[in-house]
């Protein structure tokens, strides 16, 4: 965010909120949408791998023991749940890899088509002003 902040010459003193930013930046997406778009086509990619493969093992490998101090309390494959959970996804659905993608993609795909017509319509108003003051000026002079 501190990116689009300093791209936008606006400090944090000035109080302004990230979601005012990131429309007169014209930022459709966060971050992390799509590095949580990017995690679940990974696991959907490493589920339909054979059962030999050595991605398939580490994914399904857990360390013996405790967790030292200081360490994330959630491993990986817990947030992987969580993120399914928020899409509505069970653990069965990688085996339909349409119904996957379209699960995954479209959520915030709904989101960046909703933000990009409100964007359109706000520059089609601005050019509609623009285009109503230059021919009112051309018919002055």
């Amino acid at each position: 965010m501190d990116f689009w902040r300093c791209s936008a010459r606006i400090s944090r003193k000035d109080k302004i909120r990230e979601t005012i930013i990131k429309q007169k930046m014209n930022v459709a997406r966060f971050l992390l949408d799509n590095i949580k778009t990017k995690q679940l086509q990974w696991y959907g990619h490493v589920q339909i791998m054979e059962e030999g493969r050595l991605p398939k093992e580490v994914m399904k490998w857990s360390p013996p023991g405790r967790r030292k101090r200081s360490r994330p309390k959630l491993t990986w494959a817990e947030g992987i749940r969580g993120l399914m959970g928020e899409k509505g996804l069970m653990e069965e659905d990688w085996n339909d890899r349409d119904k996957w993608k379209k699960k995954i993609i479209v959520k915030w795909a709904q989101e960046d088509v909703e933000t990009l017509y409100s964007l359109l319509n706000n520059n089609n108003n601005n050019n509609n002003n623009n285009n109503n003051n230059n021919n009112n000026n051309t018919f002055r002079q």
